[in-house]
């Protein structure tokens, strides 16, 4: 079994760019990716400087291609389906392709999204229906925009997205404001909607139960996260709780509760974009490899 200085668990934006900076330093790098990026749905990234309206797969396809460049990385197209160890002797173990040993661990596995079970929802994720809108906002043109409650989060949401359009909040039986918040959405100009929702159709319309349709520029939601893999609470990873979900606790360096293993990216640290993953793996892979000069730090 190959040791590997580090072994980087995702390949997507946060991973590879804690990659980038350890084959850098000429530390030998092992990438294990299963290929399934969060934004896989949507056809364009917004926001990211000097990357703003790119496709996100032309994004990850050129990162791969810089990171393949330099001899001391490795690739494995697969999924890590374990992993256990200690500090300068984890073993992280795949589907397909057998065990792989690393001095430390950087857990980028991304998130998972419970979204709400509303027919034609989940088809038009990344597409119609989105969560951010820093990333999505301004291509709405100010058109109307539904916010699709499911939680106390949903609130936020509503009274932020006035910025980018005229906003009502659907309640749909999942959260009910009290007077504070129906008065601070009223400030906002969010109108509220108590029917429930039976189904999306065509782009962006929001079919109600009682048989009314809402058309949308686009919709909102809100929905809550958890690292796509259980590999943090198989190495005993603890975990922390959000208003947004369940994501890996972290220290300053981007440290686990157990030493050697590294987390970043969506999966270790609130809100979400590219460019905050981007920029979560670089100083992740900084201080693995900070950690790899100085080991008792």
């Amino acid at each position: 079994m190959k040791l590997y200085d580090v072994i980087i668990v995702g390949g997507s934006y946060a991973g590879m760019a804690a990659a980038l900076q350890l084959v850098r330093a000429r530390r030998s790098v092992l990438v294990i990716d299963a290929g399934q990026r969060r934004n896989r749905m949507a056809s364009h990234s917004h926001g990211f400087l000097a990357q703003d309206g790119a496709d996100p797969a032309e994004i990850a396809r050129i990162a791969r291609a810089q990171l393949q460049a330099y001899p001391s990385l490795s690739w494995c197209e697969d999924e890590a389906v374990d992993a256990a160890g200690t500090h300068d002797a984890f073993v992280v173990s795949t589907a397909r392709s057998g065990q792989f040993g690393a001095r430390r661990l950087v857990l980028a596995t991304g998130v998972s999204d419970a979204l709400p079970e509303i027919e034609g929802l989940q088809a038009r994720w990344g597409r119609s229906v989105f969560h951010c809108p820093y990333c999505h906002g301004y291509e709405l043109a100010m058109g109307r925009i539904g916010v699709i409650a499911v939680n106390p989060m949903s609130l936020h949401q509503a009274q932020l997205l006035p910025e980018w359009g005229e906003v009502t909040l659907l309640l749909n039986n999942a959260v009910e404001p009290d007077a504070a918040a129906r008065e601070a959405l009223k400030r906002r100009g969010v109108r509220i909607e108590s029917t429930p929702v039976a189904r999306i159709e065509g782009e962006a319309d929001v079919v109600l139960v009682d048989g009314r349709r809402l058309r949308f520029a686009g919709l909102f939601t809100a929905p809550l996260n958890a690292p796509s893999t259980p590999l943090a609470e198989r190495l005993g990873c603890p975990l922390a709780s959000t208003p947004m979900g369940t994501q890996i606790q972290v220290d300053e360096s981007k440290q686990t509760g157990l030493p050697g293993v590294f987390a970043c990216g969506d999966a270790a640290r609130v809100p979400h974009s590219v460019s905050l993953a981007v920029g979560d793996g670089a100083w992740a892979g900084a201080q693995v490899h900070r950690s790899l000069v100085f080991p008792t730090v």
